[in-house]
Order: structure tokens, then C-alpha cells, then sequence
């Protein structure tokens, strides 16, 4: 599942991870490895109806819910034994029948005393898959795991790694402090605790905001302006929309880019106000670019809005710029308009340059 040969793989079939495809890779390396794979296009309306539909159950067993994406999250079930008649892992177990009766998935569930170890669990069995792990066996059982199914240990730190003889997770355990923080810096305690099974994070139901975005991966690279810029005035429209429905605004405006050898650009520019208003993002994204426009071509764009506040504190203007109110106004009445009539109801000039559906846009 993923955009066209341009776009990246969503997810993909057991058979297709056969053959070496992973979520995230280039659509073109993905053919390459499984050419008779069968691409089928994202329904992120489809998805997002059926996660709520999910989400819907899972607070039915605890309000302690945290998404961690739109299928996956955690969830604490302490406490909730009296209220459920039967321990977590019945509980559970009757989750996921009534899961596949009422909405038609599969979900693999993992258990366990904390989240690192409930995400371990929750892998090992794919897919419809239950797993259990529990406090007592986690430190034998995580002993020969390799290193990179700890969180923030990537390709490049697993490279530094395997240079020195550290494979597994008993290996991590058994370097001196010392060399740790020689090799995992600031992050090496961390690392170190859940490679002994301890993971002190909570479950938090509400996950802070940081940041809205939106970006459009393109067919053919390109640095032609008469290309990007309506594409760019698209992306701080759908910037916007999202900041307004979420009641947000925000002061930091950034720019995304990605050249033709994958290299990422970003830059960002900090307001003196904040604001939710799609020109006021997209002047600012312009300025960004202007300067990018020589170094390119690009293959993907995108803008991000961040720093957030209350809506009530965005656009609010003062005596050096009285124009906030007006094109506030207006904004208003083009977002009226939308939500009467769709999204195509009223389109700036600018955009009818655009052509981001070509590509992979999210």
C-alpha cells in the first residue's frame, strides 16, 4: 500500500516483507525487490473510520488509552480486573473476537508490566497474533534479542555498535559505564534500563500537539517555482484548515524539502505574532523557498506549523498591521463556503497550477 513508483510504501503484505519490503521504503526500491507486488492506493478516510471505530473499544475496556498511531496504542489495564469480571489478558482476548466481529480487522495484541515490553509482545506473533511477557522472564528473554529492538538505536548507532562486538541486548548489558556513554552518549542510560526490561513512561491519554503539517511528494523532481509555489499555496491551505479545526495557531513556519538524492532540507522562520491564516503560512513558506529555488530539483515539499497556541491567541494584529483582520474575514468566509459546499467550492488562482493528487500527498 503507497503513493505511485515517486511515493513510499504504507505498509505492506507478509509475503511482500518476504521479499524485503518495509513501510517507509521508496516505492521504486519495493518493485524492485517484489516486482509482482500489486500496488494499491491509501484510503486514509476508510483508515481513519475504522481506528475510530477501534479506538471506540479500547476505551471501552480503560479511559487510560494512548494512540501511538492511527493503529496502534497503548493501554493500562490496571485496576480494571473488578470492573471486567476477568484478568487483563481475558479481557483482552475478548477485545480482539469482538474487534473482528463488529469491524472486520485483525489486531495483534502484546501484554506485559510496562510499554516497552508490551510493544515487544505485541510483535512477536504477527498477525492476529497474543503475546505475554512477563516481569520475571523479561531479562532472560530480552538477553539475546539484537540491540536494534531498543527504541532510538538506529542503523547508524547499530553500525557503531556491531564495530565493537555489541550484537545483542546481553552484550549492551555487559559493557562498562564508561564505554556506554562512549558509545550512546546522553542516551545510553535510557537505553540501558529497558535492556534490562525497565521502562518507567505512563500511559497518557492525551498526546500534546507539537506540530501541523502536510506534504506532497512529486512524479518528477522539479525546482520550476511555476510548479512549486501553487503546490506550496495547497499544502499552507490544508496547514491551515487543520490548525483551525483543531481551534490551534502557531509561530514557527517550516519548510520541507527533499532532493533527487534523498538528502532532506529544512527551514524554518519564527513570527512575530502567531497565526492559523493559509497566506500568512504561505508567505512565509515563500520566503523560505525563494532561496532553495538554485539548489534544487526536489521530489518532495512540504510545510509545518509549530510553536502552537490557542486560536484565540493567533491573528490578532496590532497597530503596525491592521490588515490581520481582513484577510482573517476573509478566510472566515472561504472556509464557510468549503464546509457548505466541499473543498472545491472556492479555489485560489494560485492553486489551479497545482497538481499534487500526481503524487503522494498527506
Amino acid at each position: 500500500v503507497g503513493g505511485g513508483r515517486r511515493g513510499v510504501v504504507s505498509t505492506a503484505c507478509y509475503i511482500a516483507r518476504i521479499h524485503g519490503v518495509r513501510s517507509a521504503m521508496p516505492m521504486f526500491k519495493a518493485l524492485a525487490a517484489c516486482p509482482n507486488a500489486v500496488v494499491v492506493n491509501p484510503d486514509m478516510h476508510k483508515y481513519a473510520k475504522v481506528s475510530r471505530e477501534v479506538r471506540r473499544l479500547m476505551l471501552e475496556l480503560t479511559p487510560l488509552v494512548e494512540p501511538v498511531s492511527i493503529d496502534e496504542a497503548f493501554l493500562d489495564l490496571v485496576g480494571t480486573e473488578a470492573v471486567h469480571g476477568a484478568p487483563p489478558a481475558i479481557a483482552l482476548m475478548r477485545f480482539a473476537q469482538k474487534v473482528e466481529r463488529e469491524v472486520g480487522v485483525t489486531v495483534s495484541i502484546g501484554l506485559s508490566c510496562n510499554k516497552f515490553l508490551a510493544k515487544i509482545a505485541s510483535d512477536l506473533d504477527k498477525p492476529r497474533g497474543f503475546s505475554a511477557i512477563g516481569p520475571n522472564e523479561a531479562r532472560e528473554f530480552l538477553g539475546p534479542k539484537p540491540v536494534t529492538v531498543l527504541p532510538g538505536i538506529g542503523q547508524a548507532a547499530a553500525a557503531r555498535l556491531h564495530r565493537e562486538g555489541v550484537t545483542t541486548i546481553l552484550d549492551l548489558r555487559n559493557l562498562e559505564p564508561r564505554r556506554l556513554a562512549k558509545l550512546l552518549g546522553n542516551d545510553g542510560a535510557r537505553l540501558l534500563r529497558l535492556a534490562e526490561g525497565r521502562d518507567e513512561r505512563r500511559v497518557t491519554p492525551e498526546r500534546e500537539t507539537k506540530s501541523i503539517s502536510a506534504e506532497t511528494t512529486f512524479d518528477t523532481d522539479t525546482k520550476d517555482a511555476e510548479r512549486l509555489l501553487p503546490i506550496l499555496m495547497a499544502l499552507a491551505e490544508k496547514v491551515s484548515w487543520r490548525l483551525k479545526a483543531k481551534q490551534l495557531g502557531g509561530s514557527t513556519v517550516t519548510l520541507k524539502l527533499k532532493t533527487s538524492n534523498f538528502r532532506l532540507v529544512t527551514r524554518a522562520r519564527t513570527l512575530t505574532s502567531p497565526t492559523n491564516l493559509a497566506g500568512r503560512i504561505y508567505q512565509t513558506a515563500h520566503a523560505l523557498i525563494e532561496a532553495e529555488l538554485a539548489h534544487g530539483p526536489y521530489r518532495l515539499i512540504g510545510v509545518a506549523v509549530s510553536e502552537l497556541c490557542p486560536a484565540t491567541e493567533a491573528d490578532l494584529g496590532d497597530l503596525a498591521d491592521r490588515s490581520v483582520e481582513r484577510e482573517a474575514g476573509m478566510e472566515r468566509a472561504v472556509d464557510a463556503l468549503r464546509a457548505r459546499f466541499g473543498q472545491d467550492a472556492i479555489t485560489r488562482g494560485l492553486v489551479f497550477g497545482a497538481q499534487p493528487r500526481k503524487g503522494k500527498t498527506r
